[in-house]
């Protein structure tokens, strides 16, 4: 298990430099969209944390769900131009969730895929190096993060700095500090 692992993260060290090329020539990329991410098992924390550095480095809405819930929700929201990021599991649900990424895409989405041996039926397919199924999401939220920071530059943010809230929250009062300004127009 350990050799598997450490060629797992050696071989995604290998793979960053093509994934920011493919970064740089994808048109997933738009700024002010509309992105939700989706996702099962382990790499549904990964779904969670890609939704969390859009909202705080990209400063842009995002949403998360399980695959699961988004197709048995609000997927009356699908529309042209809304961007997905889908997880497909090494195991589970593979066939099912490269279906619902397939339907995205025939509706006039763009999505994003993130895992193993993925066929090429999105706008930006990462290609994770092979890594036991269970362990996966030990190194699939690297693309999605690398994309976040590219996005953060095209939007004109800082992802690395809060316009709002401190590094550390001191207390459960308010978002601001007492003697803050803030221009309407942020």
């Amino acid at each position: 298990m350990a050799a598997s692992l450490a060629r797992a993260i050696g071989g995604t060290a290998q793979a960053l430099a093509g994934w920011q090329e493919q970064i740089a020539d994808s048109s997933w990329l738009a700024p002010r969209s509309i992105y939700y991410f989706l996702a099962r098992s382990p790499s549904l924390g990964s779904c969670h944390e890609a939704r969390l550095l859009w909202e705080e480095g990209v400063k842009s809405p995002a949403t998360a769900l399980g695959t699961g819930s988004f197709r048995h929700g609000p997927q009356e929201m699908v529309a042209k131009n809304v961007r997905f990021g889908v997880w497909i599991d090494g195991q589970q649900m593979r066939e099912q969730d490269l279906a619902v990424a397939r339907d995205l895409g025939r509706l006039g989405a763009s999505v994003m895929l993130i895992g193993q041996d993925l066929p090429d039926q999105g706008d930006l397919v990462f290609q994770l190096p092979r890594i036991p199924p269970e362990w996966q999401s030990l190194i699939d939220i690297i693309p999605a993060q690398l994309v976040a920071e590219r996005l953060a530059r095209l939007s004109g943010v800082d992802c690395d700095s809060f316009r709002i809230c401190p590094y550390i929250v001191e207390n459960e009062s308010g978002l601001l500090p007492d003697d803050m300004s803030v221009s309407k127009d942020q």
